[in-house]
């Protein structure tokens, strides 16, 4: 059928010839019949490779002679032939058909490239070895290191750059050609319960161990689900035998996951665990201007200005950026203002939802007294009072602590909310610091701790 067969040498130029003679070229021409092509893949996979990459461009592009559009069904050999012999039999004897079991993968952000990551001074190491595993640089003796690396595991707070990285490497190694499952853990688990209720579980085990390369997001989620945390046990140690390559991301280090098995624990740590530091304002203000550039989106220097000094997480900015850009262009097509002329009032008003709830979730005293509280098992209330007890002191002094360093409030505003005066404030923030320099086992551990649990939370709700 000709016009099928010009469409697969033109993906040629853009997928490349390895991944069209892997993916499309095996995909089976069954007949062709009034406007209606019925193609065949060999397996799961493939199918799933074609609905991601290749659904929405036939339904854009492929025509007959006549210039109408060619509607393209996909069947999975040995699954439709089977189902439609039941199908008969059914009528006869009115037996229900299951249908074929699929799983629904988390979609990939196209702009979620390597061209489009900016990494920062303190991540040049995640950069470098995801570039190399990705196959985007080349180095015969880093691709032999980087190959032991099994499994890669980076965390980093919210809007560190995780989601971005493992998007991009997702991105790269599919166009080399390679089986990718790219899953969130939320997605994983979602799957793990639909597998189980389908009675498909032996079907769930085959499309994800047949992977080349699994990539799970956010494994910290895991916490507490003990079915899933066991498929995927197994899961890893087949792929990990197999060779394949696995690349996962949490809010932590493996140590510091909650509820998580040990022995899943263990092999999070088998090969290399790296940290994505967050970036500064100077780091934010370059991502800020890479995301615009790709975007093809110009701003005045004060708009930008603003928008950093608005939004304090890298999430949140990204967030109104990409607000911003969507209604500028609804207002743009109304035929009003062009990027380009916005103002910071412009910009106010447009982003004036986005601003207000970004304003309600910022870091205040009041986080910080309430994640103190709950790390402790304490109320805010025996924090913020005057009981002398070692359980009520401690809390209320690291939250002294943290109101000066995190806020930078000064002494005397620290000391009207705890109604303490100016000189035990400042005393209650040197001997916390103290013990944080010297990494003392109990208050450094919880300093920490809490830190992490206050910034997460606002940045997650931002």
């Amino acid at each position: 059928m000709n016009a099928w067969e010009k469409f697969v040498e033109a993906q040629e130029a853009e997928l490349g010839s390895e991944t069209v003679q892997k993916w499309l070229k095996p995909l089976n021409v069954i007949r062709f019949d009034a406007c209606n092509l019925y193609l065949e893949a060999s397996d799961a996979f493939q199918a799933m490779w074609f609905e991601e990459h290749l659904r929405q461009k036939v339904q854009t592009s492929l025509y007959n002679n006549n210039r109408k559009r060619i509607k393209v069904h996909l069947s999975i050999a040995n699954v439709a032939p089977k189902s439609k012999n039941r199908s008969s039999k059914a009528k006869e004897t009115g037996e229900i058909v299951k249908p074929a079991f699929a799983l629904a993968f988390d979609n990939l952000d196209p702009h979620c490239t390597f061209a489009n990551f900016v990494p920062i001074e303190a991540n040049q190491l995640v950069s470098c070895i995801f570039n190399q595993i990705a196959g985007v640089t080349s180095n015969a003796q880093d691709e032999a290191i980087v190959s032991t690396l099994n499994p890669l595991y980076i965390h980093g707070g919210c809007g560190s750059g995780k989601t971005h990285i493992l998007m991009a490497t997702a991105h790269a190694l599919r166009q080399r050609g390679l089986n990718v499952i790219y899953s969130g853990a939320n997605c994983f688990t979602d799957h793990v319960v639909s597998a189980i209720r389908a009675g498909e579980m032996s079907a769930f085990r085959q499309i994800y161990r047949k992977s080349d390369v699994l990539i799970i997001d956010d494994v910290h989620a895991f916490s507490r689900r003990g079915t899933t945390q066991e498929e995927f046990f197994h899961t890893f140690n087949a792929l990990h035998i197999a060779g394949k390559q696995i690349i996962l991301s949490a809010n932590c280090p493996p140590g510091e996951l909650q509820f998580v098995e040990p022995r899943l624990v263990s092999r999070f740590e088998w090969g290399i665990v790296l940290s994505l530091e967050n970036p500064s304002r100077e780091e934010a203000a370059k991502i800020l201007t890479a995301k615009l550039e790709a975007h093809h989106f110009l701003l005045h220097p004060k708009v930008m200005e603003f928008l950093l000094d608005s939004f304090g997480s890298t999430k949140s900015l990204n967030k109104a950026v990409e607000a911003l850009i969507l209604r500028s262009h609804m207002n743009q097509t109304s035929g009003k203002t062009h990027h380009s002329q916005l103002t910071v009032a412009m910009v106010t008003q447009i982003l004036a939802d986005l601003l207000t709830e970004e304003q309600q979730v910022a870091l205040t005293p009041q986080r910080i007294v309430q994640g103190v509280a709950e790390y402790f098992g304490i109320k805010p209330e025996d924090v913020l009072g005057k009981a002398q007890t070692r359980d009520c002191v401690l809390p209320r002094q690291i939250s002294m602590h943290l109101c000066r360093h995190q806020l930078k409030l000064p002494y005397k505003k620290i000391g009207d909310l705890f109604a303490k005066d100016h000189s035990t404030v400042m005393s209650s923030v040197k001997l916390i610091q103290k013990s944080v320099d010297a990494d003392d086992a109990e208050i450094a551990s919880a300093h920490r701790s809490i830190v992490k649990k206050i910034k997460t939370s606002s940045m997650q709700e931002g």
